[in-house]
């Protein structure tokens, strides 16, 4: 079957949507149906890292079967598991049922966002690739914006937000069977050097890495966790439903002119300067307290910034490493968002806790200025990294 490089990308930009959507209702979804089940803010941030558990190890050996089956296959079946662990978790709320779940919901999930990433950018030309992998940010922002709308749909039923979410994955199933069947391409002296061009990554480009991780500890932070803060603080589950799209909206709305801006005078001071700003936003939201409007503006603001983290860096990598370490460096990019979105919540709900309700902005603040401030410490050029890949393929 013969498919235009367009609408391939534009079925993979939907399903994305579709991926961002799903994570943006479930995280808070579930973390509200336990707060009210009256599970410790605790353990209920620990539940919420079975999610990304399950996208850690995924990663371990996603490549492989990419490489072997191809982007097609690796998308269905994460869609697929996507879809079915959805449909179940209305029948118990069973910490270790949940648990099991997210963790399907991870492995799936990670299976999708690998290969779709993997696709776009190896099929994208070097002349657009910033722009697509922005679109691909800017969709996942839409989805996971709109998602925590859904929450309003428990009025209708436990089962109503759920069986939702399941019915867009089905659609967007079912257009995904209209895409050929494409292999990544193989490149030459490269397939017996696995391990080196993963070290090469890291050796080469560990700070364009690290927006990744910083990426998945802000969204799971926030999602898992201020449900908790705003029903503390007395904020309802109306308005937390309109907040924490604030952040997707933010980055939908900054995501291109950040990646044009980054274009033009570099990825590092955009990364630089959004972390400093984003980490001062974050850092004044428990001076708020229960102001909604103050807090909207906060997170649409820090949500702007660094909602593009994840897009950025993966265009800084894309500048600092040669093709054929690409691939490994995505691996390592989604292993550093799932340990960050792992940390976030544990992190968030023990400071909630044992701390103060704000705790989880002050950790969020913080991180955010160390990586501003490790960036002064980092100078690389992909001339560097090209000469390295000789040295190790060799």
């Amino acid at each position: 079957m013969k498919t235009s490089s367009s609408y391939r990308f534009f079925i993979l930009i939907l399903v994305v949507t579709v991926a961002g959507l799903s994570q943006g209702l479930l995280l808070p979804l579930l973390t509200i149906l336990l707060e009210k089940a009256g599970v410790p803010s605790g353990m209920n941030g620990l539940n919420a890292t079975a999610l990304y558990i399950g996208i850690f190890f995924a990663m371990l050996v996603v490549e492989k079967p990419v490489r072997k089956f191809g982007y097609k296959p690796a998308i269905l079946t994460g869609m697929a598991l996507v879809t079915a662990a959805t449909l179940l978790f209305p029948l118990s709320q069973n910490l270790v049922f949940w648990f099991v779940l997210r963790i399907l919901v991870g492995i799936g999930d990670s299976a999708l966002h690998f290969a779709s990433q993997l696709w776009i950018t190896s099929s994208s030309p070097a002349a657009k690739r910033g722009r697509n992998i922005s679109l691909y940010g800017m969709a996942y922002a839409i989805g996971f914006s709109i998602g925590p709308l859904g929450i309003n749909l428990l009025d209708f039923g436990l089962w109503v937000p759920f069986a939702v979410v399941s019915v867009f994955y089905l659609f967007a199933f079912l257009l995904m069977l209209r895409l050929p069947h494409e292999l990544p391409v193989k490149e030459e002296g490269v397939e017996a050097s696995t391990g080196k061009r993963y070290t090469l990554a890291i050796q080469m480009a560990w700070f364009a890495l690290i927006p990744s991780f910083l990426y998945g500890y802000m969204e799971s932070s926030t999602n898992s966790n201020f449900p908790v803060y705003g029903l503390r603080m007395g904020i309802g589950e109306n308005w937390i439903s309109i907040l924490l799209p604030a952040i997707g909206i933010g980055s939908l709305i900054l995501q291109l002119p950040l990646g044009m801006l980054s274009d033009r005078i570099g990825r590092k001071p955009v990364l630089v300067g959004a972390g400093v700003i984003g980490s001062l936003a974050f850092l004044a939201v428990p001076l708020m307290e229960n102001n909604v409007w103050g807090i909207l503006l906060l997170f649409a603001l820090a949500g702007g910034l660094i909602g593009s983290f994840y897009s950025l860096g993966l265009a800084y990598v894309a500048d600092l490493l040669p093709k054929p370490v690409l691939p490994a460096a995505n691996v390592i990019a989604s292993i550093n968002f799932s340990v960050g979105s792992i940390v976030g919540p544990n992190l968030g709900g023990l400071g909630i806790q044992y701390g103060s309700p704000g705790s989880m902005f002050y950790f969020l603040g913080g991180v955010f200025l160390l990586f501003s401030l490790l960036g002064c410490f980092f100078q690389r050029k992909k001339q560097e990294t090209e000469k390295a890949l000789i040295h190790f393929t060799n």
